[in-house]
């Protein structure tokens, strides 16, 4: 069956890796504390400060234990979806206030542009929140992507590197698995949606190989019609 969606991850596969580990991830932890202790009694705040208690089973840490618990996530690099919720909220008044915009490879920007004109229906599922893949594309180098995609999945939907997270954006999608093409650059990702019954796609943008699965160096070199 032909494709018609393509599912992409963002770090490694559109945007450098060094963006989000040299960009973001130092733009948070400078930012972080001081934004969680100005916004702690907001409810949308308030409620991913109640999930770090709850995931680090201390349900009576105050705002500065909290903070703690927050700068080890991440130096640990840990995938904890408040983590991610908190760090999307930072990031958002850096975009806002002009201090960040997000890196898309210009391969990536320029296939995405034809595949969204040619029909195709694209998705994103990256380990960073919604709201983080939202403003990466949405406040780009290369302008506003939002308009080319039809959605956005996180770790609420599960880890990356579990078939059944696959599954669970399948169902969401809508398309018969076969008709989506999946895109990353991690091959243990790229395993579990092809075990989930997606087509698959490595992007290798340098050495190595992504051994299962066709490989491509760039978004330039991928054919849909040939999955």
């Amino acid at each position: 069956m032909p494709i018609k969606a393509v599912l992409t991850d963002i770090e490694g596969t559109t945007s450098a890796v060094s963006f989000v580990f040299e960009v973001l991830f130092p733009y948070a932890t400078e930012h972080l504390p001081n934004f969680v202790r100005q916004h702690a009694t907001e409810p949308s705040v308030a409620i991913q400060l109640q999930a770090v208690r709850a995931d680090s089973a201390e349900l009576r840490a105050d705002v500065e234990r909290v903070i703690e618990i927050l700068m080890d996530w991440i130096a640990e690099d840990r995938k904890a979806t408040p983590l991610k919720a908190l760090q999307g909220m930072v990031w958002e008044q850096g975009y806002q206030a002009g201090q960040l915009k997000g890196h898309v490879y210009p391969d990536a920007v320029e296939a995405l542009k034809r595949w969204h004109e040619e029909g195709y229906a694209l998705y994103v599922y990256s380990s960073g929140s919604i709201q983080a893949q939202q403003l990466i594309f949405g406040c780009s180098e290369a302008g506003d992507l939002s308009p080319l995609f039809s959605g956005y999945f996180d770790t609420t939907s599960g880890p990356k590197r579990e078939p059944q997270s696959y599954r669970t954006i399948i169902t969401a999608m809508g398309f018969p698995a076969e008709q989506i093409l999946f895109l990353s650059d991690i091959v243990q990702e790229l395993d579990a949606a092809q075990q989930a019954g997606m087509a698959t796609c490595g992007l290798v943008r340098g050495d190595g190989e992504l051994p299962g699965h066709p490989n491509a160096g760039s978004f330039a070199v991928i054919d849909l019609n040939a999955f």
